[in-house]
Formats: structure tokens, C-alpha cells, sequence
């Protein structure tokens, strides 16, 4: 990149700035350079929303997306990862937590201790990166994975604690979208002074990052002690997102676009790359928050600039896992081995973990002294069958579309969650509550099906050109999980009472599910489940590949579309009952397989036992655990399922290094 390039640059950020200012703008030109010079003077409603609202805010935005872009910058460099960032490294999450904590247990300490405790949680994240990864796999998709793993971990604690404190709960949603409106410069004055160790970045990072990228061996030859300046330079880069994040909120991708729009443009240079980021991240951010007021505006209500950025960053991350992968872009996460043939050992003992989860979630409750071990009464018995059944249905219907996903797109780490397809119910019934009126609590199938069948006709089309390979395919199903949810934050920023009962009915309940409903659940499942079973040799075929199944006189276009328009009414029905689980349409599959089940109709059975299994105990811990308060089973399914995934991931890791 050339400084006339970078030049350019700045004066883009400036036009921008200066646009981002005349939005609504009632004031003449002349006007708002006299209170640009003397702010004391502003006398009317215009003038000081002018110093006090539109001032701050295009100010804040070019410091935030100066940051984010620097940082984004060098995480890649350190990396040497162009998917590399914040968003995907799991540290915004780690800070979103943190800040959550730290508001609903200790709020008189928020003011002077939010940066540190939000830098505690993205120092925790990055550290179970490494512990997963490894610094000899901060290269592709292992990082990917990793991140992505501790973002649905970290985000399903930070909504179980936000569910606990309901009366804390409409603080976070507009914070949690990403918003840049200011009140004053309050929070100018508190971030510009913790954003000053980007000039240890801007002065010393460029020479150790042109050493780094000589290669660890190379770089040591030179005199740099690699561990340690990777550390320092992380954890200097971790500061500045995390003070950024306490200020605005979660601000996703643009970290993640900025270096490597820069490195379209010409960036070679570790220095041209640190500065064209610093510059472009400003700019990238400035446009986004333009697009976020004019929707505002036309809209009439507050669009949060955090969703604008996923709106635009979500499209950009798909197109770059369209493009040809590098080598290590496409690495696979390696996970372990399975049996050769089924463990009927271990098949026994999931059939019993399953029976003792019948008779804990039936027969032991705690009260508000002891804990009762008895049959249930008539009245208990009543409020407890359908949350059963509910509980079990689910776990079935998502291990069969998990196994069914895995085995069609040659993929272990497919799942409904990871690729999108739940998210794409979720959506779908969000907005119809909020925008058309239609009740949470009426299981609209319908609606959840069309926004299924929607993500899965674009993941599909998107992921042919690689042939579904794993990189692609998750990259696309992170990229469009990510746009849902921002859009979901979006609804959930609208700040009413309906925003608390959406965020319950997203952690995944049985709590409102009525008897009928679950037995219409358990009849839809046991149908669909029926047809998974006739369709599993049509699977096993296509599991080989399409060539085989149609030398075998196999419909692959027509087995494709059942099976795919399967696994979207087994999310839909899922989702449109109980909200979004995660997790279970992944590990269920992938534990059946490693137990053994290597032919499609085993897997389909085995998982849906292991599946079913999960989600009974969930949802009876999350009613006993913290009683009488409960967590959501789906909420507590996703941070089990999350924790035994990143200890796979660990343990394969330590396996293969004893094995060295």
C-alpha cells in the first residue's frame, strides 16, 4: 500500500466524519463550525445536540474503529491468519462476560474496574484458545473452531446470569448490539487514555512482526524471543478490544474485514498493514454507523450500529470462504478416533444413564430444606410429563439432524446450531413476534420451517463450490449464525418487556411447553424419526459419495432434498416448541459414532438415545441445581456440550504430543 493510498484514506475518514454529522442536522454549516471552535456557546436544543450527541459520537466511532482495525491487524500478523479477530477468537465474548458479571454482582466497582475485568474475560477466552489450538495451530481453522466453540460456551453463561438477575436484564441489549450513541464525552474522556498503549503497537510492533514472519526459527536467529513478544503484543491487543467493547459494546467484523481489505489495496509491510488497518478500521466503522442512522431514521426506531456491522461483515466472511482456501485454511480439526464396531458395554450404560435421569427427574426434588425422594403427586406429576417429554423429543429430533447434516456434507463438525439452520428458526419466530404479532408460545412451525429451509438452501448453494468442505462450510454457517443473532439483538434492543421474555424463550425452556404440545412434539419426532430410519440406506449410500449411490441407482437429487427438507422440519418443530438448543446436534452424533455406530441407521439410534439422554439431564439439573431459581435446560445443554467439545479438542491435542 502506498501513502498515497493511505492518504486517501484519511481523507475518506474525514468526508465521512464530516457526514456522519449532518444526519438530521438542523444547524447551518456556519453554526456548527463556530460550536465546533467554542462548545461553550451552544444555546439551543440543536446546539447542544449538536456538541453533547453527534460531536461525541462521530468521534467515538473513529476511535473504536481505529482500534478494532488495529487490532484486528495485528492479531492476523501474529497469527499469520487472515480469519483471525476478536469476534472469531472468542475475546469479545470473554469480555461480554466479564462486564456482565461485574454490573450484576458488583456494580459500585463498574466505573474504574470495567476494562480490567472485561481484559480478565478475553484473557480467559485466549487462554483456552491456546490450551485447544496450541501456538502451532494459530494458523486456520482450528482457531476458527476453537473460538467459535468459546463463543457459544461464553455466551450461554452470560445469558444464564443475565436470566438469573431479570432486573439487570434490559441494561445489557442495547450494550450487547453494538451502540455508539453518546450523552456527552464522558465516555470519550474515559476511553482515549486507555487507548494510548496502540502507540507501543504503532512503534515497536512492525519490526518484531517482519522478524515473525521469517518464522519462529528465523526470528530467534535474529535475537527476538518469539513467546514473549507474542504475549505482550497479544495481551497489549486484547487491552485496547476490551476497553473499546466497555465503552460500545459488542462490535463484531470489523477487526476481522479491515486487514484484509487492506491487504487488497496493496498493504505488504507489517507497517503498511498497522497503519492502512488503523485507518480503513476508522473509515469501515464510520460508514457502518452512517448506514445504522439513515436505518435508524427511515426505520423510526434505534438501529444499533453493532447489527449494521453484522449485516455488512456476515456477506464479506462468506465471500472470503469462497475464494480459494490457503493451505492452512483448510486444515481439519482433528478430533479422536472411533470403535470399529458398536460397544455394547457403553450402549448399556447410556440406557442407564437414561433411566436414572427418568427416575431423578420424576422422583428427587429439592425443596426449600432437604431433598424428597418420592413418587410424584397427581399435581406433580402434571407439571413434570410434559417438560419429560419435551426434554427427550428434543434431544432426538436434533441428533437425528445432526447425523444426518454429518453424513451428507462429509463433515463431523455439522450440526443444525454451528451451521445456522436453528438460527435461521430463531429468527424467523423472533421477528414474527415482535414485528407481526405472533405468540412465542403458539409453536409456529411454519414460520420456524421457512427461516430453516431458508439458511439451508444458502449453505448449500454456498458450499458447493468447495464440495461442502469443512473450512467452507463453517465459515459460511459461522458467518450467517453471526447475521442472525445480530439480528436477533437487534429485536432484543427494542428494549421492552417483550425483550426479557424473548432472551427466556432463547435459552431453550420447557418451563411453558403444555401437555398437548409435547405430545403433538413427540408424535412429529417419532414420525420423523421413522422416516430417518426408511431413509438411512439412501443415507449411507450418499454418506460414500454421490457417485456410488447413483452407480447404485440412487436418486441423489431427490434422496438430497428429502433428507435436507428433513432436517429443517426437525428444527423447525424442535425450535418452534422449546427455543434454540445447541450442541446437541453435534456431540450426540459424533459420541454415537466414536462408540462405534459407523452405519447410518446405528448412528441415527445410538445418537438419538445419547441425545435424548443429554437433554433429560440438563433440564432436570437446570430445575435442581440452583433451586429454587432454574436454568434453562438449553442453556445448560449448550455449556455442557461446549466443555466436553473443547475437552475433546484438548485431550486429541495432548494425545498427538505424547504421540510425538
Amino acid at each position: 500500500m502506498s501513502w498515497k493510498t493511505l492518504s486517501v484514506g484519511v481523507i475518506l475518514v474525514l468526508c465521512a466524519t464530516l457526514a456522519s454529522v449532518q444526519i438530521q442536522q438542523a444547524l447551518p454549516w456556519l453554526t456548527q463550525w463556530h460550536l465546533l471552535i467554542n462548545p461553550q456557546s451552544a444555546e439551543s436544543f440543536n446546539d447542544f445536540n449538536f456538541v453533547y450527541a453527534q460531536l461525541p459520537r462521530a468521534v467515538m466511532t473513529l476511535m473504536v474503529g481505529a482500534m478494532l482495525g488495529l487490532v484486528g491487524s495485528l492479531m492476523q500478523q501474529l497469527t499469520q491468519n487472515s480469519l483471525t479477530s476478536p469476534l472469531t477468537m472468542g475475546t469479545s465474548s470473554g469480555a461480554w462476560l466479564g462486564l456482565i458479571i461485574l454490573n450484576i454482582w458488583w456494580p459500585e466497582a463498574a466505573k474504574d474496574s470495567s476494562a480490567i475485568v472485561a481484559m480478565a474475560g478475553s484473557l480467559i477466552a485466549f487462554g483456552l484458545i491456546l490450551l485447544i489450538a496450541g501456538m502451532e495451530n494459530m494458523t486456520g481453522l482450528p482457531l476458527v473452531i476453537s473460538g467459535m466453540v468459546i463463543n457459544i460456551l461464553l455466551g450461554a453463561i452470560a445469558s444464564a446470569v443475565v436470566l438469573l438477575h431479570q432486573e439487570y436484564a434490559q441494561n445489557v441489549f442495547m450494550w450487547g448490539a453494538g451502540d455508539l450513541a453518546q450523552n456527552g464525552w464522558e465516555w470519550i474522556e474515559w476511553l482515549w487514555p486507555r487507548l494510548l498503549p496502540a502507540v507501543l503497537i504503532v512503534i515497536f510492533a512492525p519490526r518484531i512482526l517482519t522478524l515473525l514472519r521469517l518464522g519462529h526459527e528465523g526470528a530467534q536467529a535474529r535475537g527476538l524471543s518469539v513467546i514473549p513478544a507474542f504475549f505482550i503484543l497479544m495481551m497489549v491487543g486484547i487491552w485496547l478490544v476490551s476497553a473499546s467493547i466497555t465503552a460500545v459494546g459488542l462490535i463484531g467484523f470489523v477487526g476481522l474485514l479491515t486487514p484484509n481489505f487492506v491487504r487488497a489495496l496493496g498493504a505488504r509491510t507489517p507497517k503498511q498493514e498497522l497503519f492502512g488497518s488503523l485507518v480503513f478500521g476508522a473509515l469501515l466503522l464510520s460508514v457502518t454507523d452512517i448506514l445504522a442512522q439513515g436505518m435508524s431514521v427511515w426505520l423510526g426506531q434505534v438501529v444499533p450500529s453493532g447489527v449494521t456491522a453484522a449485516a455488512i461483515g456476515a456477506p464479506a466472511l462468506i465471500w472470503f470462504s469462497r475464494r480459494k482456501l490457503k493451505a492452512q485454511d483448510g486444515l481439519a480439526v482433528q478430533l479422536p478416533g472411533s470403535l470399529s464396531a458398536i460397544s455394547w458395554r457403553l450402549v448399556t450404560l447410556f440406557a442407564a444413564l437414561f433411566t436414572l435421569a427418568a427416575l431423578c427427574y420424576f422422583m428427587v426434588q429439592p425443596s426449600d430444606t432437604t431433598w424428597q425422594v418420592a413418587l410424584p403427586s397427581e399435581y406433580q406429576w402434571m407439571l413434570r410429563w410434559p417438560r419429560a417429554l419435551t426434554a427427550i423429543a428434543t434431544g432426538v429430533g436434533l441428533a437425528l439432524a445432526g447425523t444426518i447434516l454429518q453424513r451428507m456434507i462429509y463433515n463431523p463438525l455439522a450440526s443444525p446450531d454451528i451451521l445456522g439452520v436453528s438460527s435461521g428458526a430463531t429468527f424467523a419466530l423472533v421477528f414474527s413476534s415482535l414485528f407481526f404479532g405472533q405468540s412465542l408460545l403458539s409453536m409456529q412451525w411454519g414460520t420456524a420451517l421457512v427461516g430453516s429451509m431458508v439458511v439451508l438452501a444458502i449453505m448449500l448453494f454456498l458450499g458447493r463450490r468447495h464440495h461442502y468442505a469443512p473450512s467452507s462450510v463453517i465459515l459460511t454457517g459461522i458467518a450467517l449464525s453471526a447475521l442472525l443473532q445480530a439480528f436477533v439483538q437487534f429485536c432484543l434492543a427494542k428494549g421492552n418487556q417483550d425483550s426479557y421474555q424473548i432472551l427466556q424463550w432463547l435459552a431453550g425452556s420447557t418451563y411453558r411447553v403444555t401437555g398437548s404440545q409435547a405430545l403433538l412434539l413427540v408424535g412429529l419426532i417419532a414420525v420423523m424419526m421413522l422416516l430417518s430410519l426408511s431413509a438411512s440406506r439412501g443415507l449411507t449410500l450418499l454418506s460414500i459419495s454421490r457417485e456410488f449411490a447413483q452407480a447404485r441407482g440412487l436418486n441423489t437429487s431427490l434422496m438430497s432434498l428429502l433428507l435436507l427438507t428433513l432436517v429443517a422440519l426437525l428444527c423447525a418443530v424442535v425450535t418452534a416448541t422449546m427455543g434454540p438448543v445447541s450442541f446437541v446436534g453435534l456431540v450426540a452424533p459424533h459420541l454415537a459414532r466414536m462408540l462405534g455406530a459407523q452405519h447410518s441407521r446405528s448412528q441415527l439410534l445410538l445418537g438419538s438415545l445419547i441425545g435424548a439422554t443429554a437433554m433429560l439431564w440438563a433440564d432436570w439439573l437446570g430445575q435442581v441445581m440452583l433451586y429454587p431459581n432454574q436454568i434453562a435446560a438449553g442453556t445448560l445443554v449448550a455449556i455442557i456440550g461446549a466443555l466436553y467439545f473443547l475437552g475433546l479438542l484438548i485431550f486429541n491435542r495432548v494425545r498427538q504430543r505424547l504421540a510425538f
